[in-house]
């Protein structure tokens, strides 16, 4: 159970962001400064945390021998190659979150979050596309719920299109190809080293990108000792920090199914505070199409849990 709350919770902290991003623009902060100071703080925490575990492997404290062993291993044999490569694998969270940030300027809160959420079918067509293999029925058919429910989710079937700003939909739904990318990459780059040093690495990957497009002129003007500072540590922390080490520490217990069901906490926890908090405009249809989206994600999971017990009643 512990180890479903973990993810769960990883999940939510995500569902978080938009709502804290509308609040520091609110207070006229701008795009480069918003993700440089979440990605920094992201940055702090995840060294921290690397450095912290390596202190416990040489004091001979926490875990087994063979656990001491492997973090020992994987934080002296990276070669620069290999880091090099977590780095750039780092690169399209950076992106995802320049991307998704910005659509915010143009598009209310919860559309944004709807709006990313299209990585689950775009990540099965990526997958299609490089395999050369067509998604089965069960897919095509959650893809189908997918889309219906964003549709509701979004306000289209009540209002149309017209009321939307086409700029923030076009962010939004790029944000969610670059996140399809992040959730690729991320799985094949240097897979044995161990979660911590991971994150760590591609953090910093995302930290420099960033630091390159926009440089970091807020840790010389002054603007990081002002409320700037409370927003990076609170993005920094249910953005680059908290989401990875409780998935670390939960997905190899439930495995990657169950993991993408929970992951879509995210999603009713960012309408919901774009609701309570920023006083955004949920009708009911709406819900209902968060509720939909959110079936579709649980569909393929359940179908698998269904054929599993019928085989085992055979």
């Amino acid at each position: 159970m512990k180890y479903i709350l973990s993810v769960f919770l990883g999940a939510a902290s995500y569902g978080i962001l938009s709502t804290i991003v509308v609040l520091a623009y609110g207070n006229g902060y701008q795009l480069g400064e918003v993700v440089g100071s979440q990605l920094l703080t992201g940055f702090i925490l995840a060294w921290g945390l690397a450095l912290f575990m390596k202190w416990r492997e040489k004091q001979g404290k926490g875990g087994s021998k063979a656990e001491k062993a492997a973090i020992s291993s994987n934080a002296n044999r990276l070669t620069w190659k290999q880091r090099l490569l977590l780095m750039a694998a780092g690169a399209p969270t950076a992106i995802t979150g320049l991307l998704y940030y910005q659509s915010l300027r143009y598009i209310p809160a919860s559309l944004a979050i709807i709006l990313l959420f299209q990585f689950t079918w775009i990540g099965v067509l990526i997958q299609a596309v490089s395999q050369r293999k067509r998604p089965n029925g069960i897919m095509l058919f959650t893809i189908a719920i997918l889309f219906g429910g964003t549709m509701l989710a979004a306000g289209i079937m009540e209002q149309g299109t017209g009321q939307f700003n086409m700029m923030g939909v076009v962010l939004g739904l790029l944000s969610a190809v670059s996140y399809s990318l992040f959730i690729l990459f991320s799985g094949k780059a240097v897979p044995s080293v161990h979660p911590v040093y991971r994150s760590a690495w591609m953090i910093t990957g995302g930290l420099v990108l960033v630091f390159i497009l926009f440089p970091p002129a807020f840790l010389f003007n002054g603007l990081i000792w002002g409320d700037l500072m409370l927003y990076g540590f609170l993005l920094g922390m249910f953005g680059a920090f908290i989401p990875p080490v409780l998935f670390a520490v939960g997905v190899p217990h439930i495995g990657e199914g169950m993991a993408g069901v929970l992951g879509a906490s995210e999603l009713p926890v960012a309408v919901m505070l774009s609701s309570f908090v920023l006083n955004e405009h949920v009708s009911a249809l709406q819900w209902a199409g968060v509720a939909v989206v959110l079936i579709g994600i649980a569909l393929p999971e359940l179908m698998k849990l269904m054929k599993r017990r019928r085989l085992s009643l055979q």
